[in-house]
């Protein structure tokens, strides 16, 4: 299934449902990245010199572009776009 047939076949709804979920468990890739950062650094950490700084799971973390956290603000307003591109209703008062 496509990107486009799926968003084609969820509700604003069960889409905004997905985002929270996510934001509370975390699936995909970076999680999947986090558990072999984990595994790297423990492996390190074993075969490390004596003296030496313990390495962290972040040390094994890729890098990509950085986040900028959103205010409140700025995540209602993207939520009322992703509302309304979908068809969704504002239900607030």
């Amino acid at each position: 299934m496509t990107v486009a047939e799926m968003l084609s076949r969820i509700s604003s709804r069960e889409l905004t449902e997905w985002m929270l979920f996510y934001g509370l468990e975390p699936f995909g890739t970076e999680v999947e990245f986090l558990g072999h950062a984990i595994t790297s650094s423990t492996i390190a950490n074993v075969n490390r010199a004596k003296g030496k700084k313990a390495a962290k799971p972040e040390d094994f973390m890729p890098k990509f572009e950085q986040k900028k956290e959103q205010s409140i603000d700025e995540m209602i307003g993207m939520v009322s776009m992703m509302n309304a591109a979908y068809g969704g209703k504002d239900l607030r008062e």
